[in-house]
């Protein structure tokens, strides 16, 4: 590095440091820094809002310390007027304090209904591929504790079972990439301090308002639970204790797998034994479901009434012989046995 450049760096540094003289930002980076304990590269997520703003800031300042490179990317969706505008606005404003990021664009058709949650999968797919292109293990975003507390009333709200209950956590794997969420124990009131102490400002998504989204309907009946005195302790606790028994039933899926399955050498065919289906109902059924998505290469799982069709049929003794086609599989039952085989 040329002497002007190695000054140019000395610079940003310390205009990024000193931002550490603050004492709650202090605390807040001692605390990120403890979670993250990442070695090697990896990219951020950017939305622009006041959580994501944050957590530019701090993987910056932990780049810095931990002499590691970061990839900033702002997804542009597309899906209204004046998006791209506001991706713009968002890279200047972070080029104005030293972070340098790229606009990944949602090129093609867009959705006209279950609109979040197709964008939030195609903002995934798009970060997914640029870690990729890079060689890249790890993608940061976010989210935070009052994230996790929407999840959770969401998933309720679609009778999600326990797996779901359970399943949004710090640390997910996607697709051979691993998802982190290193500020899911933090508050968003605690990110809004270090945005606004750092950055000035922020962008605020107008569809955060839009009642016919059903993650703001949700967010507003949080507000009014925490004006009835939500205890937050106690509904971590709560989700704690979720995923213990989460973790439990987890133990007797690789069980269940390991004794009642046998898989052909070339990955295309399972055959199953009668034992398989005599464990507990929500055994049998993640066992089969991970079956399935394996045997049909696929990364969602399939729908749950039709999993639990199949094995109600399944588990029928009158029924010596049957067929069923899911999620590019086909699942044969033959008398004592049932084979999951990849639909050609």
């Amino acid at each position: 590095m040329s002497p002007k450049n190695l000054n140019v760096s000395n610079k940003t540094h310390k205009y990024l440091l000193n931002k550490l003289r603050d004492k709650r930002i202090f605390q807040i980076y001692r605390k990120f820094e403890n979670i993250l304990k990442l070695k090697q590269d990896f990219i951020v997520g950017v939305s622009g809002g006041v959580d994501s703003l944050a957590l530019c800031f701090l993987t910056k300042i932990y780049s810095i310390k931990k002499s590691c490179k970061v990839f900033y990317y702002i997804v542009d969706h597309r899906l209204r007027k004046g998006s791209s505008a506001e991706a713009q606005m968002v890279k200047k404003l972070l080029k104005k304090h030293y972070i340098v990021s790229n606009i990944l664009n949602w090129y093609g058709k867009k959705p006209k209904s279950n609109i979040q949650s197709l964008a939030r999968n195609k903002r995934y797919s798009l970060l997914i591929n640029q870690a990729k292109k890079l060689d890249i293990k790890t993608i940061l975003t976010g989210h935070h504790l009052d994230d996790l507390y929407e999840n959770f009333f969401i998933r309720i709200s679609r009778g999600s079972g326990l797996k779901g209950l359970a399943s949004f956590s710090e640390k997910t794997f996607r697709d051979k990439v691993n998802i982190f969420r290193p500020l899911i124990s933090f508050e968003k009131k605690h990110l809004n301090y270090v945005t606004r102490n750092v950055f000035k400002s922020y962008i605020e998504d107008p569809s955060n308002q839009d009642n016919k989204y059903k993650r703001v309907r949700i967010r507003k009946l949080i507000n009014h639970l925490k004006e009835d005195g939500l205890d937050k302790k106690k509904f971590l606790l709560t989700i704690k204790n979720l995923r213990d028994s989460n973790e439990t039933i987890k133990f007797y899926v690789a069980k269940n797998l390991k004794d009642n399955s046998y898989i052909y050498r070339d990955k295309s065919k399972i055959i199953l034994n009668e034992e398989f289906f005599k464990q507990p109902h929500e055994v049998t059924f993640r066992s089969l479901t991970e079956i399935i998505k394996f045997v049909g290469n696929k990364y969602y799982s399939a729908r749950g009434k039709k999993v639990d069709n199949i094995i109600d049929k399944l588990k029928d003794d009158s029924r010596i012989s049957l067929k069923f086609t899911l999620a590019n599989c086909i699942i044969y039952k033959a008398h004592q046995s049932t084979i999951v085989l990849k639909e050609h």
